[in-house]
């Protein structure tokens, strides 16, 4: 590759060289004396040069008074001058991304070689580029282990994170967020642009330094900060397009009207004359040619602008940033406009013993959340229906329903009208202040001290149109206001000891942290309203609430918890080849039980760089190293311990209904932090001068102690509900990742390809509870979790879990009926099912399990190419090995199911199918997809120095633009949570994380997008 790339550039620089010297000479590594073979040397300002063979020579033609540039991968940059001499050596440092690169670990930073335990930093110019909304999408992909997943493209919706799996069943599934040092930080506190790096600390060893919140992970967001110098402006802005990827099969008119014929003649009886049957099958046309998948989506606009200035003089380091995001959604009347501000300041003093940090950051939002049940009915709708009825022949329809066309009948609403008729919105508002300061009392001691307070605010309203017949006509109009304050207030002091002695480097870290929670929120809801003009902004003039009260709806909670924590970690670093780490937090929160308010969560790990015991150049590095860590988890809210009142019902009294209160969960003094214990073993690698680079990982964690709210008897108890820990019940989630990666050519010519490689297993490992007080149905004759999942839903398949968990085998698992794959439909037009047990019945007896909701592992490639000025890069993501259950197949593909009056029509699609919607193996689908997830081509301008500018990029890229699966659904993301709010044996199941993989019908359609940016600075 060297040899054709020294051959190519020296038959395109040889013309016009005639009249300079010859300059020749060899390059070397600094730090070893080795020979560089293929280092790059250019003559200054030019594209002239050639590059070093194998001994290290190169040779060029060059003027006294010209530059040379050397370069080399995993080095830095020389330049040299000529200066008449005819030989020139020169000697390359080691560079500091390779050597003295710095990650971001728990209350400080480490050099990356000195780490030992598994973290994934991840910088600037690795992030992902495009339409990114979220901080989360600069590293989607980037790090194994951890998965982004956003089913569909609304741009108001977050996205779901995992980080090696669930770790947790009650309580808290995500990474613990921490922007700038602020723990529990909101990620809309921060603009994507205004971030510097990315570090992910994956492991028990890692995280356990933040102790009861980090058992799912942490991920530290380090903001862009001031350089001394003079001022610089930088100006980052792009413009996207972005159109539906993909939607859910469906009939179009001409199918509709023949497969909706062959119904009429289904459901025909003997008494039906030939008349009847083709005067209904005439009524099914009602004029139109709609396409309301058209009608309920556009293609969305959106811009974002980012304008920041940075520099510094005497020991004031700045950096100001605004931020201003203009997003459409796909879907009609959803988006969001945001502006954000941030000021980072750092000012040192007294010889730069004292340094005083201030950061600030607000964000304000507006969010038309729109409606994404319009989806769902823009896919079942009859084609042949109009959007706006005829005032002349509809005159009923048209004065009813304000003029939209609309069809009387359960669960089936026009999508347009949705649209047109409802309000979905809110305002959020983010501020987010910091300071630090750190004193050095004596060369190696520093003592700091951190205070931060987050202040969100959230304002939602909802209003239905009088005539809207989704949800508003049969209320005379109906609006929901709701308001929810949070804040979040951190003190933290800590004091540092860096120390070397001889070959031996210390570092001591010592500190206490508090940390305060006040959430507060009130809601109204009313109906009856006077007149559509007022929307939801006055519910007191309502003349009706819910319930049958003449008031309107109330609700109304606050919430407040204290988390306060001691803790110490050492370092050692021995011949800078032996790495040792310890780490200790005590931490109590008051949201835990009276008898278990404290807890301790220890870790330690070692590494060894064997590159440094073995005498050959081939290995630059090679890191042997090994962790074990302990975090928890305390409970998802407060009082969980306490007795608990809640309304239960009306009664009325005095001329009016009043709320009746009863006894709703019992208190448990004894309910103790949930703990995860966590073993890691990884090696980091770095070979042939560091071209060759990787790090693999294997671990193995346990969750016990879940919290966990569980159904009890009555009596003995006081209510029907306790919130516990699962002191028999364990989750165990092992796993490998890998990433891997080499380069091509030099620092002006290059290719590097990268795989990202993560293997999946959680599995219930153990699952003993005998005890019936321990189930999720009252009559006591189940096992714990044996069929706690939600169900498909209405209409028709309420209260039927798709789920089951069974001890020993992994969670996530659809249980139900197996329909026979070669066979599936029988003489009758219903499913043949498979005798699982051969007694010739076809019952509950023979359910197996019949898919997964989780995946087995993912394959991602990060492909980065430069070619000079011109950059250009795409991110192929693969997830493998997860199932889905498309619950748009369920519902409405039966060719007579009766629920509405459009189909869906996939591959899956069979006319002789004429049972009505059951749940079974049919439905589950294999969810395996390989995307085109990201692509960027970009060219850096060459600029003169005198135009104003020092760099000039323009860009164009592109999001979710191919897409290779067989679900035949909208979109074959992970779902790691059920969003559907089924109730099983008294239990709320909302969001649930042992429910993966359902496909509801309201997910925002997948969306692709194009991108035209540039980057200013000047």
């Amino acid at each position: 590759m060297r040899t054709i790339l020294a051959v190519v550039l020296g038959l395109l620089l040889s013309g016009g060289l005639m009249a300079q010297d010859i300059v020749s000479g060899s390059v070397t590594s600094a730090s070893t004396g080795e020979a560089l073979s293929g280092a790059t040397v250019l003559i200054k300002g030019t594209t002239q040069g050639s590059f070093t063979d194998e001994d290290g020579r190169y040779s060029v033609q060059a003027n006294a008074s010209d530059v040379l540039v050397v370069s080399y991968i995993g080095y830095e940059r020389m330049e040299v001058e000529v200066g008449g001499q005819s030989t020139v050596d020169i000697a390359l440092q080691p560079s500091e991304r390779t050597l003295e690169e710095v990650v971001v670990t728990g209350y400080g930073t480490q050099r990356a070689k000195e780490v030992t335990s598994s973290i994934t930093s991840v910088k600037v110019e690795d992030f992902n580029q495009g339409q990114v909304n979220d901080p989360t999408q600069l590293i989607q992909g980037k790090v194994a282990g951890l998965s982004i997943q956003r089913p569909g493209g609304d741009p108001n919706g977050g996205f779901t994170l995992r980080l090696r799996g669930l770790s947790t069943l009650g309580a808290n599934t995500e990474p613990l967020i921490i922007i700038d040092g602020v723990v529990g930080a909101n990620l809309q506190t921060v603009d994507p642009n205004d971030i510097q790096s990315i570090d992910v600390l994956k492991d028990g060893s890692a995280a356990a330094i933040y102790g009861s919140r980090a058992s799912s992970g942490v991920i530290l967001i380090t903001t862009k900060k001031g350089v001394p110098g003079e001022t610089s402006f930088e100006y980052n802005g792009f413009g996207t397009m972005e159109s539906i990827a993909n939607a859910v099969p469906t009939a179009d008119r001409d199918e509709f009207l023949r497969l909706r014929g062959i119904t009429v003649d289904l459901q025909a009886g003997p008494d039906d004359t030939p008349a009847a049957i083709a005067d209904r099958k005439a009524a099914l046309d009602r004029g139109a040619n709609t396409n309301w998948m058209d009608q309920v989506t556009r293609t969305g606009y959106s811009q974002v602008h980012n304008l920041s200035m940075a520099g510094g003089f005497g020991g004031l380091t700045y950096r100001a940033a605004l931020n201003y995001r203009d997003i459409d959604g796909v879907g009609r009347n959803t988006g969001f406009n945001q502006l954000n501000g941030r000021l980072n300041l750092t000012q040192k003093a007294f010889n730069d013993r004292l340094a005083v940090t201030f950061n600030l950051a607000a964000t304000d939002r507006q969010s038309t959340f729109g409606f994404s049940e319009a989806f769902r009915y823009a896919t079942v709708f009859t084609p042949t229906a109009p959007v706006m009825a005829d005032e002349a022949n509809d005159a009923t329809i048209f004065n009813r329903y304000g003029g939209y066309y609309q069809i009387e009948n359960f669960d089936y609403f026009n999508p347009v009208a949705i649209q047109d008729q409802s309000v979905n919105e809110g305002r959020l508002k983010r501020l987010l202040i910091s300071g630090r300061a750190e004193f050095e009392i004596i060369e190696g001691l520093k003592a700091a001290a951190f205070y931060s307070v987050q202040q969100e605010s959230d304002l939602f309203g909802q209003y239905y149109d009088k005539e809207g017949y989704f949800r508003g006509i049969n209320q005379n109009g109906y609006l929901e206001r709701y308001a929810e304050d949070r804040t979040n207030e951190q003190f933290d002091l800590t004091g540092t000891y860096n120390g070397d002695f001889g070959n031996t480097s210390l570092e001591v870290l010592g500190g206490y942290s508090y940390q305060q929670f006040d959430n507060q929120a009130f809601g109204l809801q009313s109906g009856n309203i006077i007149s559509n003009q007022t929307s939801y902004f006055n519910p007191f003039i309502a003349t009706s609430g819910t319930n049958g009260s003449s008031s309107p709806g109330r609700t109304g909670f606050r919430s407040e918890y204290r988390v306060i924590a001691f803790f110490g970690r050492a370092r050692v670093s021995i011949d800078d080849t032996y790495y040792l780490m310890a780490s200790m937090r005590r931490e109590g929160a008051s949201r835990l039980g009276a008898n278990n308010k404290w807890g301790n969560f220890p870790a330690f790990s070692a590494g060894v760089n064997l590159a440094n015991l073995m005498n050959t150049s081939a290995v630059d590095e090679l890191k042997l190293r090994a962790g074990y860590g302990v975090t928890g988890n305390i409970p998802p809210s407060s009082l969980l311990t306490q007795t608990l009142y809640g309304q239960s019902n009306f009664f009325f009294y005095n001329g009016d209904y009043v709320p009746a209160y009863g006894p709703f969960r019992n208190a448990n003094p004894d309910l103790k932090w949930e703990q995860k214990a966590e073993t890691d073993i990884g090696i980091d690698f770095a070979f042939m001068d560091y071209r060759l680079t990787g790090t693999i990982d294997w671990y193995r964690r346990t969750t016990r102690d879940f919290i966990f709210e569980v159904v009890v008897p009555v009596p003995p108890n006081f209510a029907s509900r306790t919130w516990v820990n699962l002191e028999d019940v364990a989750l165990v989630n092992t796993g490998v990742e890998a990433s891997v990666g080499y380069l091509f050519g030099d620092e002006n010519m290059s290719y590097e390809p990268r795989i990202i490689f993560s293997t999946y297993n959680t599995v219930l490992d153990t699952l003993d509870v005998a005890d019936p007080q321990f189930t999720f149905f009252s009559g006591g004759e189940d096992p714990f979790f044996e069929d706690f999942s939600t169900s498909p839903g209405a209409p028709g398949l309420n209260n039927l879990p798709t789920q089951r968990i069974f001890p020993g085998q992994a969670i996530g698992q659809f249980y139900g009926l197996e329909v026979d794959a070669a066979n599936p439909v029988n003489e009758d037009g219903g499913y043949n099912y498979v005798d699982q047990n051969g007694d010739g019945n076809i019952d509950d007896d023979d359910k197996t399990v019949i898919g997964n909701g989780l995946p087995d592992f993912t394959l991602n490639i990060q492909n980065t190419f430069k070619f000079g000025n011109l950059d250009f890069s795409f991110f192929i993501r693969g997830v493998f090995g997860h199932d889905l259950l498309n619950l748009y197949r369920v519902f409405y593909e039966p060719l007579n199911s009766r629920l509405v009056d459009n189909l869906v029509v996939t591959e899956y699609f069979n006319e002789n199918l004429t049972a009505t919607p059951e749940y079974n193996s049919y439905y589950i689908e294999d969810g395996d997809f390989v995307s085109l997830d990201n692509f960027s081509l970009g060219y850096n301008f060459d600029v003169n120095p005198r135009s104003g500018f020092d760099k000039v990029r323009v860009y164009l890229s592109g999001q979710n633009l191919m897409m290779l699966t067989n679900y035949s659904g909208v979109d074959p993301s992970i779902r790691y949570n059920d969003p559907g709010s089924a109730d099983n044996g008294g239990v709320a199941t909302g969001n649930n994380p042992l429910a993966p993989g359902i496909d509801r019908r309201n997910t925002y359609f997948r969306t692709r997008s194009f991108t035209l940016g540039v980057n200013l600075s000047f």
